[in-house]
């Protein structure tokens, strides 16, 4: 279970450094540049991903993985805002991941699925 969550993180980590991380990294490149690199930022993002939504199946009912995949989305989003973009953290990310702690309760509160 453990391992699905690590490599959610670092798959998150890639793919929202291929959704975003060329505001600030290569802003002045053409744009078919910027679009080639973030697919290749992605397809290792997927080799990730899929893993991790293979291993994560045996532990979680889909809803619940989709739920974690979310919350670490938000999480990672988070501090690449903040630390790489330099944004200041909004209250509005607060209020998100209330909501994602509201989701995370109903998916896991009758427990996890049977192995």
């Amino acid at each position: 279970m453990f391992k699905t969550v690590v490599l959610l993180f670092f798959s998150n980590l890639f793919m929202t450094f291929a959704g975003y991380g060329h505001l600030k990294y290569m802003n002045g490149r053409p744009l078919l540049v910027v679009i080639l690199l973030s697919w290749g930022i992605a397809l290792f993002e997927y080799t990730l991903q899929v893993p991790a939504n293979r291993i994560g199946f045996h532990y979680y009912n889909l809803g619940q993985l989709k739920v974690i995949q979310e919350i670490i989305t938000m999480t990672v989003f988070a501090g690449f805002v903040f630390l790489v973009m330099k944004q200041p953290l909004k209250w509005d990310y607060l209020w998100a991941g209330l909501c994602l702690v509201g989701a995370a309760y109903f998916m896991f509160r009758g427990g996890l699925p049977p192995a």
